[in-house]
């Protein structure tokens, strides 16, 4: 009997070790290597990364977006990182679950993980990776986790003079003519990416208040009116 009680006692023991937060943060480091490998193709990550295709990932935690030095960034995302976002568990969530929901014009050719375990295995991977990757908070993301347009929205068809009638709030700051100076151009915009960013905007995935306050009187078949507008200039 004595041996018994031994035996299931270090059993429990044991087992309390496999479920230590270090062992399981180890398990999702080791899940989310596997699923790097759907980054592979353009991002390195480890001793001695450098960029590719896509800009290195260490230390990606605190970095500020499009801060890298030596790699080519898109206007819109220097913009965002001059405006303040820094990657943090809850950016990069957002962003690899959907990238153009955060920034509509990356380069990023990638449509996203929408599994959310998959997604949190590959930012504990990434997490590894970091500057003392113990101090890094593990706080699952606080904001809306939807950022996904139905199909349905998208398939609406906006009516570009209803478009332009509802432009006038968008000029006082965007111009017309295409102009990117200290405010980004949205003419010429693929009519798909623009109703994804202002959906961003309108379910507080992006983080510039006017633009929530503008996206948020707007309905899904104004925002398709302001797309095909804007979308059809030259």
């Amino acid at each position: 009997m004595v041996n018994v009680r031994r035996a299931l006692s270090l059993s429990l023991v044991a087992l309390a070790i496999m479920l230590t937060p270090a062992a399981a943060d180890q398990a999702a480091v080791e899940r989310g290597a596997k699923e790097f490998r759907k980054c592979k193709s353009c991002h390195r990550i480890g001793d001695g990364a450098a960029n590719s295709a896509g800009p290195h990932l260490n230390r990606i935690f605190g970095r500020q977006a499009g801060s890298l030095e030596g790699f080519r960034f898109s206007k819109d995302i220097i913009r965002m990182g001059v405006e303040g976002l820094v990657w943090d568990h809850e950016k990069l969530d957002l962003f690899i679950e959907n990238p153009k929901s955060l920034v509509s014009k990356t380069r990023m050719k990638f449509r996203g993980i929408r599994d959310k375990a998959a997604r949190a295995d590959l930012i504990a991977f990434l997490r590894a990776y970091s500057d003392n990757p113990q101090d890094i908070p593990e706080s699952a993301p606080t904001e809306m986790r939807d950022p996904e347009v139905s199909a349905e929205v998208l398939a609406l068809q906006g009516d570009p003079d209803y478009g332009e009638y509802l432009s006038g709030e968008c000029v006082t700051c965007h111009r017309a003519d295409g102009g990117d100076e200290g405010i980004p151009s949205i003419t010429g915009w693929p009519e798909e990416d623009f109703v994804v960013a202002l959906h961003a905007y309108r379910s507080k995935h992006r983080d510039n208040e006017a633009m929530r306050m503008v996206a948020s009187r707007l309905s899904d078949d104004e925002i398709a009116g302001l797309a095909a507008y804007f979308g059809g200039l030259e």
